[in-house]
């Protein structure tokens, strides 16, 4: 059972990564990785946001909506429960560190819209996951998410202070080396 929990973290975070893998969360990852400490600060929002969606979601889905019969309405309701949560995250930052709101700016709203988080919550029911198994995958996809950020986001700073050809600045190298870091965490698949 331990073992099983340990492969389904690494598997989450590094071999099946949201961004690298499944290319979920393209957006933030684009719009949010020109700093490390936004990146920090956005990833710490999405683990959040994903860790209690999946929760709620999770109890939603079993406690009402199967005993309903009305399994049809996960999606919508797992909309609702997002979009509620993202507007919690956003006022909590909003009020803790106006300038890591400030930074991440019309990003941390789109957390709502950010496919990851529903993906994660969809995942849970569809995998037919038990609470523990749950847990371990909603805090395995997001931290792997959080991980890629923050890596990539070191990588596009030091890219800034380097001589990169015109038509390769900005996004284009950024794209490029998001294919490398792709590359790279998928050779990590033989380990598991």
């Amino acid at each position: 059972m331990l073992g099983e929990l340990f492969t389904l973290l690494i598997t989450s975070v590094l071999i099946n990564n949201v961004v690298l893998n499944q290319f979920l969360g393209i957006c933030p990852f684009m719009g949010v990785s020109k700093k490390a400490s936004s990146a920090i600060g956005m990833g710490l929002a999405v683990v959040f946001v994903i860790v209690a969606a999946s929760i709620v979601t999770f109890g939603l889905y079993y406690l009402v909506l199967a005993p309903l019969q009305i399994q049809y309405m996960d999606l919508i309701t797992f909309i609702l429960v997002i979009a509620s949560l993202v507007q919690l995250t956003e006022m909590f930052i909003k009020k803790t560190s106006p300038s890591l709101y400030q930074s991440l700016g019309v990003y941390l709203p789109l957390i709502t819209t950010n496919c990851v988080v529903l993906n994660v919550c969809l995942q849970n029911i569809e995998q037919q996951f038990d609470f523990v198994h749950m847990l371990v995958y909603s805090v395995g996809t997001p931290l792997g998410f959080a991980l890629v950020l923050y890596v990539f986001s070191t990588i596009r700073e030091r890219l800034d202070a380097c001589d990169v050809p015109n038509p390769f600045k900005g996004n284009p190298i950024a794209l490029v080396v998001a294919g490398i870091m792709a590359l790279a965490f998928g050779g990590l698949a033989g380990l598991v």
